[in-house]
């Protein structure tokens, strides 16, 4: 690992891996629905940001695997970090669609 890698932020691509690996995950797009509707990872589900609260009528269990992306990685974030806060142990922030190699849905 070299010195600057701390400057990268989270891998997608790796992070959907993850996501397919871990039975019950929950893969959260935190765009606005414009922005999904022009293109999202298959199985994701849009909450935007500005509506996160609403993740818990979704999803009940606070152990629950959640893989949260945006397009750039900043709003995701700052969804887990709120995620966090509401209970939720296991939200991993997975970065920016923009850097996404795999296939997108719209």
């Amino acid at each position: 690992m070299g010195f600057f890698d701390f400057l990268k932020g989270p891998d997608i691509n790796q992070g959907v891996k993850e996501y397919n690996a871990t039975d019950g995950a929950v893969l959260l797009d935190v765009r606005t629905p414009d922005e999904y509707r022009q293109g999202h990872i298959p199985g994701s589900k849009n909450v935007p940001l500005q509506s996160i609260d609403k993740v818990a009528g979704m999803i009940e269990g606070k152990a629950t695997p959640i893989f949260v992306h945006c397009l750039s990685g900043a709003r995701s974030r700052q969804a887990a970090a709120v995620l966090q806060q509401m209970g939720y142990n296991n939200v991993k922030n997975i970065g920016g669609i923009s850097a996404y190699t795999g296939k997108v849905e719209r």
